[in-house]
């Protein structure tokens, strides 16, 4: 499969240093050399040059590690789906979800792990799904490498102010009280809030009572689905897809936080950003 839910986490993996970046010229001698040797302009544009293309073999070395954790793909019926292979779980690879105009394609997935007494529990895998049409709001993008992709914070800003909806499923691997779940949560988003406006809290009232007293199994599904910046869709089901939604949402800042916390910098699953920027170069190259 090629383009959008082709792509998955990426393997712990260094990149190698391409060999034409190995010699006495390389730019990292620059730091571990000596600094007391005195360059000639020829020699200081030739060591530029050198550095640039380093960088660029670099990140191109990055991309093709990353690339290799594409998750496996099937066939059942009709639809198709993708594995997110460090838990096994699968996701279609487009779905049509409640509030929704159009159907969404799946982009990228990932896992969320835990460590209790320095041991990883994994506790959900996560997929992104995305209007088809995101690509051409990110055209300033195209021709990037996923590697360029991850370290753009501007471009998860304009996959969320694209008027176009998105949506995040996830799906438990193991039984999760719900006020636990929601705890975490909490203290995800209001981390990314400055200060709560009456509006704000109003939302997050709304999204606690979605949870509290709620045993979330595992195999249970959570839909987190933008509908626009300041409007978002919650919906729980532990009987396939969902019918309906448990609760809207309707606080830009909550629900910019919430995008934050998956798709951010400090991102709860590094895999599932991984993988999305990924899916992301796939598309628009």
């Amino acid at each position: 499969m090629q383009g959008v839910g082709a792509f998955s986490s990426p393997m712990c993996v260094s990149p190698s240093i391409p060999s034409s970046a190995r010699s006495p010229c390389n730019p990292c001698n620059i730091f571990l050399g000596a600094r007391n040797s005195i360059s000639t302009p020829n020699q200081s544009q030739s060591l530029k040059k050198r550095h640039q293309s380093f960088s660029l073999a670099l990140r191109r070395e990055y991309t093709r590690f990353t690339a290799k954790a594409a998750a496996s793909s099937c066939s059942v019926g009709s639809e198709s789906y993708a594995e997110e292979p460090a838990t096994g779980v699968k996701f279609q690879t487009s779905l049509t979800l409640p509030g929704c105009s159009t159907s969404l394609s799946l982009v990228g997935t990932g896992y969320r792990e835990k460590v209790f007494a320095i041991i990883g529990v994994k506790v959900y895998a996560a997929g992104l799904y995305v209007n088809p049409s995101i690509s051409s709001k990110l055209s300033a993008w195209k021709g990037k490498l996923a590697a360029d992709i991850l370290e753009d914070r501007s471009l998860v800003n304009s996959i969320f102010h694209a008027p176009l909806e998105k949506s995040l499923q996830i799906v438990l691997v193991r039984d999760v009280d719900g006020k636990t779940f929601w705890d975490a949560l909490d203290d995800a988003i209001s981390s990314r809030i400055k200060s709560l406006t009456p509006v704000d809290q109003s939302a997050l009232s709304t999204f606690r009572s979605i949870f509290q007293g709620r045993p979330l199994t595992k195999g249970t599904f959570i839909f987190l689905t933008w509908l626009e910046s300041s409007k978002m869709l919650v919906s729980v089901s532990s009987d396939g897809l969902p019918s309906g939604a448990d609760a809207t949402i309707e606080s830009e800042s909550v629900t910019f936080a919430l995008f934050d916390v998956f798709l951010g910098d400090a991102s709860v699953s590094p895999s599932l950003k991984a993988s999305v920027a990924n899916g992301l170069a796939a598309i628009l190259n």
